[in-house]
């Protein structure tokens, strides 16, 4: 099942670098001015890093919850 997951995670992330280096190079060659182009890029960057720690903190609470999980399911085994 591990592997299943691995494989899993390993697509979604060589997905998501591809949509950032897409999108970057799709920006880069647009026809607008250096300037324009650096802005977009920036406000682009700052929407997407937003949305990354989002993204990170609701991982990091689902880690935690599932931690719990686990340590109850432990610990009621440890009872039986």
């Amino acid at each position: 099942m591990s592997d299943n997951n691995d494989k899993t995670a390993a697509v979604i992330t060589a997905f998501a670098v591809g949509a950032v280096v897409g999108t970057a190079i799709g920006i880069l060659f647009a026809p607008k001015a250096g300037k324009e182009t650096r802005e977009d890029l920036g406000e682009w960057l700052n929407d997407n890093m937003a949305k990354g720690r989002e993204k990170l903190q609701k991982m990091g609470e689902e880690i935690k919850h599932r931690k719990e999980q686990l340590a109850q399911a432990l610990h009621g085994k440890e009872s039986a």
